[in-house]
């Protein structure tokens, strides 16, 4: 895997938006947490354009990527927000560029898309962390400052990460390198040019939100029955937030439970409630392309073995 140059205080940030317009107010108050971080962001007007339910044209929305990953002022690319519409922007990316640029790409949700676009389709290292709206726009109570940091600007590795709400569903230790995102749009990938497509033995993290207990069963058992889950040494679930059955017979039911369930008898260790992505209180960052381990026992934590920096 290549690897982005680390970040470092007063670098320039491309502000993108490849997926759904958003709230100008969550906007500019994301802005000012990237200033207040210590980083300069970049827009152009074209971040604004709105067609519909997405952010622009395809063709713009890819423009603005591929400026930010020519323009050698800027040293790295993060998103405004998820949604839907990434899957657009694909075919019209340069895996070269990308490559040659190094720059760290955050993101997350609807982003998953461009996530396995650079970790799987360029062998980059690529960064599963908060966007502008509704995390770094809120604050340190929407987003973890220590692990966004650390991820982009440390040259070494993030080591353990040990969440207080991680809980064991399967025991175990395993290691591998970290790959995975949405897992809607990690199986809405498959069968395309743009395939989540990992290595054999890698440690999976799933991550969702707002899908009732059925749907989480179906798309885990899509995803055991493509061959993908048994290629995972390790399985890293994330909060799953607002996906609980509302009503009727399953009253009760959680989606935890029902991914307890469906991973009950995987081959590995499964940890669940792992706060980045889709979260209730703050998002932490993780790098998706170096080497992890996963420990899953009555402390559940997970090991990032090597910088995601250099």
């Amino acid at each position: 895997m290549v690897k982005p140059r680390a970040l470092t205080p007063g670098d320039r940030l491309a502000v993108v938006a490849p997926a759904s317009p958003f709230v100008r107010e969550e906007f500019d108050q994301g802005i000012d947490e990237i200033r207040r971080l210590g980083f300069e962001p970049v827009y152009d007007e074209s971040v604004f354009a709105r067609r519909g339910y997405v952010a622009g044209e395809p063709a713009v929305r890819a423009a603005a990527i591929q400026a930010a990953w020519s323009d050698a002022s800027i040293a790295g690319v993060i998103g405004v927000r998820g949604g839907y519409g990434s899957v657009h922007v694909l075919p019209l990316l340069d895996r070269a560029l990308a490559r040659r640029a190094r720059k760290p790409f955050i993101g997350y949700s609807d982003l998953t898309s461009i996530l396995t676009f650079l970790t799987l389709g360029c062998d980059l290292v690529a960064f599963h962390g908060p966007m502008l709206a509704g995390r770094l726009g809120a604050g340190e109570s929407r987003y973890d400052r220590e692990s966004l940091l650390h991820a982009l600007c440390r040259r070494e590795p993030m080591g353990e990460l040990a969440p207080p709400a991680l809980e064991t569903i399967r025991r175990g230790e395993a290691s591998g390198v970290l790959l995975g995102g949405t897992l809607s749009q990690l199986l809405g990938s498959l069968g395309t040019p743009f395939a989540f497509a990992p290595p054999d033995r890698y440690v999976l993290f799933l991550d969702e939100v707002g899908e009732r207990p059925y749907r989480l069963d179906r798309m885990v058992t899509q995803l055991r029955q493509t061959g993908l889950l048994a290629k995972a040494s390790a399985v890293v679930v994330g909060e799953l937030p607002l996906c609980d059955e509302p009503s009727g017979e399953a009253v009760g039911l959680t989606g935890r439970a029902a991914i307890a369930d469906v991973l009950s008898d995987f081959g590995g260790p499964v940890v669940i409630g792992f706060p980045s992505g889709h979260t209730i209180g703050p998002a932490m960052t993780l790098p998706f392309g170096v080497r992890c381990r996963v420990v899953a026992d009555s402390r559940p934590r997970l090991v990032i073995e090597e910088a995601a920096v250099e």
